[in-house]
């Protein structure tokens, strides 16, 4: 399971020194230790592992907006240190799609759901996202999906 991978990678980095990935590692349990006590009260949890890539990839985008802010403001210390978190996230996540592999589901989705046009979207989206989602920045994706209905 993702989680175990995660808490072994804490341990390896305290028995190392290694006080950036810690910190990084730390904030990611933290994360997940969040999730799960919002997800108390829920009425459908869904699978550890889902969940566990769910809040990864939400870290990493918070991470790339910040970078990307960071530089703008011509902070480029705090842009490496938000470097840095994102590589240990991004080492956590499973591979992502390439480009080309994205365009390709879309095109089979489209084709499984008789999308048509703009108004089909959605639907689009929503069955990538069901499919591929762990796989897919989704914020690309709907860029993609958009460019293939228009």
């Amino acid at each position: 399971m993702l989680r175990d991978t995660i808490k072994a990678a804490q341990v390896s980095a305290m028995k190392a020194g290694d006080k950036q990935r810690l910190a990084a590692v730390r904030l990611i349990l933290a994360k997940l230790k969040d999730k799960d006590i919002e997800l108390r009260t829920a009425s459908q949890v869904p699978e550890d592992d889902t969940l566990v890539v769910d809040v990864l990839q939400k870290m990493a985008k918070q991470r790339r907006e910040s970078i990307t802010m960071f530089e703008q403001g011509g902070r480029d210390e705090l842009a490496a240190v938000e470097q840095a978190e994102l590589a240990v996230i991004e080492a956590f996540m499973p591979a992502q799609m390439s480009e080309d592999d994205t365009k390709a589901a879309i095109a089979a989705i489209i084709a499984e759901t008789g999308a048509e046009g703009m108004k089909d979207m959605g639907k689009v989206v929503g069955a990538l996202k069901t499919k591929h989602g762990a796989q897919l920045d989704m914020g690309k994706a709907s860029g993609l999906v958009k460019a293939a209905l228009s």
